[in-house]
């Protein structure tokens, strides 16, 4: 990313933001400065959301009814520009290079950003629709088309549920044949979610597991054996989903819910081989999910051969000091952005820094 630019965005009236285009760039600031703004604008530029699962509303400064963002960057010598309308009333409004943005994947596939934010612990210690929103994540920066998957996936499951509840609990004649029409499009659609899914976390596993290894280089000696972390994908069914779906009929239209499917799967991390969500340290638990966006992170570089944009806020306020000295030390190349209300460990390859103040972004 060359350069953003946020209008009426958070507490942000008008803002300039020009980071160095390798390297480390610091923002430095009070909490509720508004250094997190600056990385969740970056991060909607690329993704057209708010890592902080924030709506438009929230987005939008106090007093106005639009925010605008402009992002600009580089991608193998194309210029890109990104434009972003956030409007209170009427419909979002993106352009790219100055026409309208017709779908996801135009932009999926232009610019990157890897996000980690305070929250990323509940990927490891949360719900498990945390974990496959991280793999479907993901899987939209590595193939962007899986944005289509998700959608129908998503789509799908909103038609058989609410026929589901519609149903009262039993199968009238009139029902039947158009539960057997999702049926199938559930089958079909879920197998191509649930295999990419864990075509993804095998290549994951080694990724994750170096990541965490090097994090964990920091710690003192004398805390145990190099730890060994696992990521595995658990599907809610066996066989065909085809058969599965059928034979949970019954059991669906008394709930008035599709109990199986790729929405009921799960991503199982282990450290140690111990189940990391109950049975890992709060550390542990940190560095696992840093781990992940890390690992994550390489196989993007790896694929598009270009490193996305990192965005890394208030890390060294979550880790200890061994891992915050690890994270210096092991950062991947290519652009990062970090956000600190304090010290930061004297390994830390500051290139460019940036002084927030109440919605002031000034070079310092």
């Amino acid at each position: 990313m060359e350069q953003a630019d946020l209008v009426d965005f958070r507490n942000y009236e008008a803002a300039e933001f020009r980071p160095a285009p390798d390297g480390v760039t610091l923002l430095v600031g009070d909490n509720g400065a508004g250094k997190t703004n600056v990385l969740e604008a970056v991060g909607y530029i690329t993704t057209l959301r708010s890592f902080r699962g924030a709506a438009t509303a929230a987005l939008v400064r106090s007093g106005r009814d639009q925010a605008v963002l402009r992002g600009t960057a580089d991608r193998e010598g194309r210029r890109l520009l990104i434009e972003a309308e956030l409007n209170l009333a009427g419909r979002d409004r993106t352009r790219l290079n100055r026409q309208p943005l017709r779908r996801m994947d135009e932009l999926l596939s232009t610019v990157a950003a890897t996000v980690f934010s305070p929250d990323d612990i509940e990927v490891v210690k949360g719900a498990p629709g945390g974990r496959r929103d991280y793999l479907d994540d993901l899987l939209c920066a590595l193939h962007p088309r899986h944005s289509a998957a998700r959608a129908e996936l998503e789509r799908v499951l909103r038609q058989r549920n609410a026929l589901l509840r519609s149903a009262g609990g039993s199968l009238r004649p009139g029902t039947a044949p158009t539960l057997d029409v999702w049926d199938a499009k559930l089958a079909q659609v879920g197998e191509v979610v649930a295999a990419s899914r864990s075509e993804l976390v095998a290549d994951l596993q080694p990724e994750v597991d170096a990541a965490y290894r090097s994090l964990s280089a920091g710690l003192p000696r004398g805390t145990g054996r190099p730890a060994v972390v696992r990521v595995s994908y658990d599907r809610s069914w066996q066989g065909s989903l085809a058969e599965a779906v059928a034979r949970a009929r019954a059991d669906d239209l008394r709930r008035g819910v599709t109990g199986v499917g790729p929405q009921r799967d799960d991503l199982v991390l282990s450290v140690n081989g111990l189940a990391a969500r109950v049975q890992a340290s709060q550390g542990e638990q940190r560095s696992l999910a840093l781990a992940l966006r890390l690992g994550g992170h390489a196989l993007v570089a790896a694929r598009q051969g270009s490193s996305p944009v990192l965005l890394l806020d208030d890390i060294f306020s979550e880790l200890d000091p061994g891992r915050c000295a690890a994270l210096a030390h092991c950062l991947p190349p290519g652009q990062a952005l970090l956000t600190t209300a304090g010290a930061v460990p004297d390994e830390l390859p500051v290139v460019a820094r940036y002084v927030v103040r109440a919605g002031s972004l000034q070079p310092g």
